[in-house]
């Protein structure tokens, strides 16, 4: 079996919406970090890994204007989760760029993800059959950070129209997934999926921000 798929062939959606509940609502991603917004710093990190970006979010896409990237929102209702998400990717990918044959989904509120995230990722899927490939750091699976061939999206809108587990390793249970480990330590001393759900998890980035070298 070849495993291996071009990063030419990637499209990165980034999961740049969600409720923020825990965060006191709005727009997380787009709160300050290091002097930018949270999201900025996400894709400084992603630009250099990946060709073609699309942001994920729902409700007025004017908000996300400053960023020159197209907005999809969730194709299905009901705030069905990052898998609403990753299917939005899926779908853009298929109607708009027939050389597409993967999407990596990539959290919005993780500004410290591996800088080889999508290289490594692309590596460990066969270059022959569909297989999600999902990240892992410290034994525990980051599963919103992923490679999801393009091939699934059918069955995957089918799964949540259907009304079935919007949690994401119930869908992946039904095909076959590859884990990839990466390293636990990072410069800013944090694990590298660290994602900032409350404000005091923020308050930790801003710190870790602070500690890196400019």
């Amino acid at each position: 079996m070849t495993h291996g798929v071009a990063v030419s062939n990637i499209m990165a959606c980034v999961l740049a919406g969600g409720q923020s509940r825990r965060m006191g609502g709005g727009d997380k991603t787009l709160l300050e970090l290091g002097g930018r917004s949270m999201l900025e710093v996400v894709l400084d990190r992603l630009q250099p890994q990946v060709g073609d970006i699309v942001l994920n979010a729902n409700g007025d896409p004017e908000r996300f204007a400053g960023f020159g990237l197209p907005v999809v929102a969730d194709p299905v209702g009901g705030y069905a989760g990052p898998l609403a998400g990753i299917l939005a990717g899926l779908g853009y990918a298929r109607a708009r760029h027939e050389d597409i044959s993967y999407v990596v989904s990539v959290a919005g509120d993780t500004p410290f993800f591996p800088s080889d995230l999508v290289a490594r990722l692309c590596t460990a899927v066969p270059a022959d059959k569909p297989v999600i490939a999902l990240a892992s750091s410290r034994n525990k699976l980051h599963p919103v950070f992923g490679l999801w061939p393009v091939a699934l999206a059918d069955d995957l809108r089918a799964w949540l129209e259907s009304g079935q587990s919007g949690k994401v390793l119930a869908f992946v249970d039904r095909h076959d997934s590859v884990e990839v480990p990466f390293d636990a330590e990072t410069a800013t001393g944090l694990d590298p999926f660290f994602n900032a759900n409350r404000p005091d998890d923020l308050d930790t980035a801003r710190r870790a921000m602070d500690s890196l070298p400019s």
